[in-house]
């Protein structure tokens, strides 16, 4: 990891660490968790909040002051609201995308939740999703949350990563190793 990169996942860290705590005193953290799916959306759909956040053009005040007007125009919560404020008056606003992975993290964890990465060559039904769900929960004794997304380029077959791990039954990958086995026999 570089070091500016290092340094942002420390600051986010410690100001979702913050905001967990203090969410968890006030038993919001039902509130806490729509809360980073809202920003979680924004950040996606956004380009120009995303381009607010990262400019060092914008001043203290103006970066305070139109992250305050999205917090409102979003409905979060004063506890979120109020740390959004604090990262904009510290200019830390920049950490926002890796504040909001940390608290989904922290939310996962407290509730015994794990997210799977999921990619398939096509769209997966729900049954096979719950299917597959139940499946990671057997082997990795924890709640799996799918994260689905599809690569056709797979042709077959899926790609789970949960956490370190990678299982890999792709039909592209296996065409990959027998390839690369008939490499080394001729």
């Amino acid at each position: 990891m570089s070091e500016p990169a290092s340094i942002s996942s420390g600051i986010a860290a410690r100001y979702a660490a913050a905001l967990f705590d203090l969410a968890h005193e006030e038993n919001a953290l039902k509130s806490l968790e729509s809360d980073v799916d809202a920003l979680d959306a924004a950040l996606g759909d956004s380009a120009e909040l995303r381009d607010m956040i990262a400019s060092p053009l914008y001043s203290r005040e103006a970066q305070a002051g139109a992250i305050a007007a999205v917090a409102k125009k979003m409905g979060l919560s004063t506890l979120v609201a109020n740390t959004l404020a604090l990262m904009a008056s510290n200019r830390r606003l920049f950490v926002l995308p890796q504040f909001v992975d940390v608290l989904r993290e922290r939310i996962a964890d407290h509730k015994g939740e794990v997210t799977a990465e999921v990619t398939s060559a096509k769209k997966l039904t729900k049954a096979q999703s719950d299917e597959l769900a139940k499946t990671l929960k057997s082997r990795f004794g924890k709640t799996i949350k799918l994260k689905s997304s599809v690569d056709e380029t797979l042709i077959g077959g899926l790609v789970v990563k949960v956490g370190s791990k990678m299982i890999d039954t792709s039909i592209r990958s296996k065409l990959a190793s027998l390839q690369n086995s008939m490499k080394e026999v001729g």
